[in-house]
């Protein structure tokens, strides 16, 4: 009895040590995979989630992926990074070991959160106007040039998705000394280009955060591989 429990530990400790060794194997060939796909900069962070791993991996379907993509950069903007989800990703375990090349990989849905930091916000703006705010709400102040003047001016930002960018409009626009100024709100309007994203991903939301804007996107039937 002693012998066959002390086999049945073995037995355990190595599958586990078997599921740990192969579950880093499959994250390392999705995030190569992924960033040949989507031409990164770098190699993304992949996390299969879900224990054991082994029993996803023989069905060759795993229901949840994380994956953390660095910053990277679009159409000249700089983007801190992508924190995504996969869902519904097929890849039998077999076909990666056998031909990675020729395995279809696949998610049924990806939804993402892409981080625009304040210093990109403020490189966009009007030159003299400062991104700022407290906690989840932004604004702008600054000087406006008028007529070769500098007057100074302070706003709320309203945020919106037009196009594959994020417009930002001044609201409560509020001059210094009462200055009267033509078309305020359109010389402090500027967009943030942000063009095609990586798993094709559709801008669906904006939120405002400490850290600046939250882009939320989404999309289905993503192809993984090149």
């Amino acid at each position: 009895m002693r012998k066959l429990m002390v086999s049945i530990l073995v037995l355990g400790i190595l599958l586990v040590i078997l599921d740990r060794v192969a579950v880093v194997g499959v994250q390392r060939e999705i995030a190569r995979q992924i960033e040949a796909k989507y031409k990164l900069e770098a190699t993304p962070t992949v996390t299969i989630e879900g224990i054991p791993f082994l029993t996803q991996a023989l069905a060759g379907r795993y229901e949840e992926i994380s994956i953390q993509i660095g910053g990277i950069t679009q159409h000249g903007v700089k983007l801190s990074g992508i924190d995504a989800t996969l869902n519904g990703v097929n890849a039998p375990l077999m076909d990666l070991i056998q031909n990675a090349a020729a395995v279809d990989l696949r998610a049924e849905r990806v939804t993402a959160t892409i981080v625009i930091s304040r210093e990109t916000l403020d490189a966009r703006a009007p030159r003299g106007i400062k991104v700022e705010g407290t906690g989840d709400a932004l604004r702008v102040s600054g000087n406006l040039n008028v007529l070769g003047q500098q007057v100074p001016v302070t706003a709320d930002l309203k945020v919106e998705v037009n196009r594959g960018a994020v417009r930002l409009t001044p609201t409560n626009v509020k001059l210094a000394g009462g200055v009267p100024v033509p078309n305020a709100n359109r010389l402090m309007t500027f967009t943030v280009p942000i063009g095609e994203l990586p798993f094709n991903l559709r801008i669906t939301s904006v939120r405002t955060t400490p850290e600046g804007l939250a882009v939320q996107g989404s999309a289905t039937d993503v192809p993984l591989r090149s």
